[in-house]
């Protein structure tokens, strides 16, 4: 049985994560910011863009994953330097004060790995995605570093995936139209369910992928690689 953080557990992708985790085994700690009850995990009320408070973890962490993320779609003109710094300080300083204040247990651990989640967006250059896709590019950077920095003992790798249906993205797939439409946008001709991520996620906790860091995975249904 493996130790594990996921910040932002509660909904969507980090709901499914922290199931998977729990149904494999593991001891799961969630943080979020309206905690819910959920079976075989351990909910704490935390604000990563807050003070946080480490009460509650224990001494050494096999694991973190940070989930939060935002859809800020507008064009250009009519983002305010409020909206990117919104973006960022959820995005990015949000994982940047999670990493910080829990690496002494990263490093208590044997070997450690974090996974945090980037976008399709940052690749493929998408219209009305440059605020979220600002923010997100500095999580591939922060992966990337980090990744160095702390080798061999902890591994760190972010996920990029596509529009997924969780609730963060329920404007975009509010009815069965929009639903087909984005499905049709995809090589796969889907759309991601949170599972999917979940189990890349739980890969790259896992021991079967020690020998992977410093790698953004693209979970996207073909979109950024695949011509239709």
């Amino acid at each position: 049985m493996k130790q594990f953080l996921v910040v932002g557990g509660t909904k969507g992708i980090g709901l499914a994560t922290t199931q998977a985790l729990v149904k494999q085994g593991h001891k799961v700690y969630v943080w979020a910011r309206n905690p819910i009850s959920i079976e075989g995990a351990d909910v704490i009320a935390n604000d990563a863009t807050g003070d946080l408070d480490l009460s509650g973890l224990p001494d050494a962490l096999d694991g973190v994953v940070y989930c939060p993320g935002s859809i800020n779609l507008k064009p250009f003109h009519r983002l305010s330097a409020d909206d990117f710094a919104r973006d960022w300080q959820l995005n990015v300083m949000g994982a940047v004060a999670t990493l910080q204040a829990v690496m002494p247990k990263l490093k208590a651990a044997e070997h450690a790995s974090v996974v945090l989640f980037s976008t399709v967006a940052v690749s493929m250059g998408m219209p009305f995605h440059a605020s979220i896709a600002s923010a997100k590019g500095a999580v591939e950077g922060l992966t990337k570093s980090l990744a160095a920095e702390w080798a061999p003992k902890i591994r760190v790798n972010a996920i990029a995936p596509s529009l997924t249906q969780t609730p963060l993205a329920e404007k975009l797939l509010s009815n069965d139209e929009k639903i087909d439409a984005a499905a049709k946008r995809h090589p796969l001709q889907a759309i991601g369910l949170p599972e999917n991520l979940a189990a890349m996620v739980t890969f790259l906790l896992g021991d079967e992928s020690k020998w992977i860091t410093g790698q953004v995975m693209h979970v996207d249904g073909g979109l950024s690689s695949v011509k239709l």
